[in-house]
């Protein structure tokens, strides 16, 4: 059984260091299980600048067992899928303790983006291409922060703009198309 006080602790815990760490969780759903992370891609890595975006879902025996994470930003990395997000981790597999907290994960997915392992892939094209052309998945994987984990400042603007006129709180607006990646329609979904 999930405890949800202390997945409601963790959330409270995130949101208090969001704006030094850069990292934050937040509910896609009123159950608790759904959850979405964002975490900023590392400083002197291919990433930097990004926001990735990673589905978060809580299994039943959480905190026993390990969250289930899945990158929803496509990124170009030897242990993440460039198809479906998978995450090579140890953590979020055989190596996960009830002691590790969302948070926690979080920042060893982020450090996975500063350290790729190779010779452990989750992508075997990315591995390959990161062991045999270095600088040729360093511009690839910069293309890809470029194309998928960077949002556009101005257009993010316009589009709080509409939907705060069609007489929807700032504040909220904000959040929810953070949440959503930007997805202007999904957002108004949500509004709504």
């Amino acid at each position: 059984m999930i405890d949800f006080a202390r997945v409601q602790k963790e959330l409270v815990e995130c949101s208090k260091d969001s704006e030094g760490s850069g990292i934050k969780v937040s509910q896609k759903s009123d159950d608790l299980v759904q959850l979405m992370g964002i975490i900023p891609g590392p400083v002197d890595t291919p990433y930097a600048g990004g926001t990735f975006q990673i589905d978060i879902t809580l299994p039943e025996g959480y905190p026993f067992e390990p969250p289930k994470m899945q990158f929803k930003t496509k990124v170009w990395h030897p242990n993440i899928s460039s198809q479906s997000g998978a995450i090579c981790l140890d953590i979020l597999k055989d190596q996960w303790s009830p002691a590790l907290t969302l948070k926690t994960a979080l920042l060893s997915v982020q450090a996975l983006l500063s350290a790729p392992q190779p010779d452990d892939p989750q992508d075997a094209v990315v591995a390959k291409q990161y062991l045999e052309h270095y600088q040729t998945f360093v511009s690839t994987a910069r293309y890809w922060t470029e194309s998928f984990a960077k949002a556009s400042t101005r257009g993010i603007e316009d589009k709080v703009q509409k939907l705060v006129e069609m007489g929807f709180p700032e504040a909220q607006v904000r959040n929810i198309l953070e949440a959503v990646g930007g997805d202007e329609n999904l957002a108004l979904e949500k509004l709504l």
